[in-house]
């Protein structure tokens, strides 16, 4: 577990954004990544003034942006303290969301493979992150923030074709799949994953209930085996 320290970007980190037609999305994503890749730890303060001067903008975006990864569980605003990363999950918890996506999960794919249209399954596709293997020139913490999103797109995709809205709003309101890539930046996290969203778009292909189910399973299992070497080093 990081400590919680102050984030104070230094000279090297300077990397001002540019400025297109959605400055307060440029200014999310630049913060989002910075998270997902640990560069702000969790627990660490995020203070406005610090961000304003790294990514040469004012400080509106700069709150906007924050208040939007408020929303998603990852940034945390404590009144007259001001901002900061969200503490790390722990392993209680961890494995408490395990078993639940290991009771709701392959349900879920099972059912959307048993409903699943030639349009679903391009969409699946798109949001698998497949594709994304070829993208070898993008920045690594670039491409794991990425994926991060697309994983958690790809799971609610399915939650939904399935039919159970109370299973979707209960697996978003946890955020489950920000918090979990938090735990390991690592290029392993994404290439498995991605091999497993293929084993699952192919039991999606074949509309074979019984396959979705168990691709599901087992891409559930090892995320959990994945990511639970992050909790070794703790004390």
């Amino acid at each position: 577990m990081r400590n919680a320290t102050a984030f104070q970007p230094g000279p090297s980190a300077s990397t001002p954004v540019q400025r297109p037609s959605s400055l307060v999305d440029d200014v999310y994503g630049a913060i989002y990544a910075q998270l997902m890749a640990l560069k702000i730890a969790p627990g660490a303060r995020i203070t406005v003034d610090s961000l304003a001067r790294e990514l040469a903008v004012s400080q509106t975006p700069i709150r906007e942006a924050l208040g939007r990864l408020e929303g998603e569980g990852l940034v945390i605003k404590t009144h007259l303290v001001g901002y900061s990363a969200a503490p790390q999950i722990t392993r209680d918890r961890f494995e408490d969301l395990y078993e639940l996506r290991l009771r709701l999960e392959p349900y879920a794919a099972g059912r959307a493979a048993a409903k699943m249209t030639p349009e679903a399954l391009d969409a699946l596709t798109e949001a698998a992150g497949v594709m994304a293997r070829r993208n070898g020139g993008a920045d690594e913490r670039v491409r794991y923030s990425q994926f991060a999103r697309q994983d958690a797109e790809f799971h609610d995709l399915i939650v939904g074709l399935a039919g159970n809205a109370l299973i979707r709003e209960s697996l978003a309101h946890l955020h489950t799949h920000f918090h979990i890539f938090r735990l390991m930046f690592h290029a392993r996290v994404t290439q498995e994953a991605l091999e497993e969203h293929e084993r699952i778009l192919a039991a999606f292909a074949a509309a074979d209930v019984a396959a979705a189910e168990a691709a599901m399973r087992e891409h559930i299992e090892r995320s959990r085996d994945r990511l639970r070497p992050a909790f070794e080093a703790l004390p």
